[in-house]
């Protein structure tokens, strides 16, 4: 079976093809079948089947990058695992979504139908959990959706906070002053910070009290009215700590609770808040918890192997 595509120009052609004609060798490879561009057709050859799939992905990839959208290698193949799985593949839904930030890279989009589904439900719920491995955005996309809330005046303030221990490490036993104590743990947060926001405007926010980043423990009798609030590496609170955070919680103000719960770092008999949490809330209408998988991971296409060797070893 033959299926022939018209392709529309010179650029349409290269940001289709990859690098060294890499996205197509990658869709041969998976699909199984004949990929041949002579002038401004693309022609596609194979069994039915194959065909039909490789077609699929073409019609909605080349949707796309027509109306001005670059497609990168990874994106190609989470949609061609979603199309081996007989997922309902929209990746107009998915790829132009479209969240404002205060950058000259001006917008985050997410990945994955997860990550969408994630932005979905940041946008409906006051609080919402983003649970699954490394890699996945959680942590990420959060931070771009507060920004964003900050950019549209829907808050006037975003606070960040971290569980401060980590590896059964105490902060009494760190070397330097308070503030030299807690940096590390929540320099992932400025790095994601500094991303989306220009530095000047950052330090600018952080001097102002717009931005607060901060550990955990700071949040005990606070109340949190008109902000965005994000709890990373929630796996490392311990379910007393998870209670006052989630009890913080004011008028006006939205919380996003990120974690991986395979990997907490709290000592053998404490009990994980994260793991307590999904208990206790579940049945609670306004919470939403969404759940990662690997298939999420937009880092190297290895880490998304390790994840699942990892998860295939801990099943055992």
């Amino acid at each position: 079976m033959e299926k022939v595509f018209k392709l529309l120009s010179d650029e349409e052609a290269r940001i289709l093809f990859g690098r060294h004609d890499e996205n197509l060798k990658l869709i041969e490879r998976e699909f199984g079948v004949k990929i041949i561009a002579r002038g401004e057709n693309l022609t596609i050859s194979g069994a039915e089947k194959d065909v039909a799939n490789t077609s699929r992905l073409f019609e909605q990839v080349l949707d796309i990058i027509r109306i001005g959208r670059p497609i990168r290698q990874h994106e190609i193949l989470y949609a061609i695992k979603a199309i081996h799985q007989q997922v309902e593949l929209d990746l107009h839904s998915i790829y132009l979504d479209k969240i404002e930030i205060l950058s000259k890279k001006q917008f985050v989009t997410p990945k994955t139908s997860g990550q969408k589904a994630y932005v979905d439900a940041i946008r409906q719920f006051d609080i919402v959990f983003g649970i699954g491995p490394a890699g996945t955005g959680k942590t990420y996309l959060a931070m771009a959706m507060a920004i964003n809330a900050l950019k549209l005046g829907h808050v006037s303030r975003i606070v960040l906070t971290r569980p401060a221990v980590e590896a059964g490490e105490s902060l009494g036993f760190l070397p330097g002053d308070l503030e030299e104590k807690i940096s590390p743990y929540l320099r992932p947060l400025y790095d994601a910070l500094y991303e989306m926001m220009d530095m000047d405007k950052v330090e600018r926010f952080l001097g102002r009290g717009v931005i607060e980043v901060a550990p955990l423990a700071y949040m005990r009798g606070r109340t949190l009215n008109d902000a965005f609030i994000i709890l990373d590496e929630a796996q490392n609170a311990t379910a007393e700590q998870m209670k006052m955070f989630l009890t913080r919680l004011g008028f006006d103000s939205k919380t996003v609770i990120t974690g991986d719960v395979t990997q907490s770092d709290l000592p053998r008999g404490k009990a994980v808040g994260l793991l307590q949490a999904e208990e206790v809330l579940k049945d609670i209408e306004g919470i939403k918890f969404i759940h990662f998988s690997g298939d999420d991971v937009v880092r190297h296409e290895l880490v998304q192997d390790i994840i699942k060797a990892y998860d295939k070893y801990n099943g055992k």
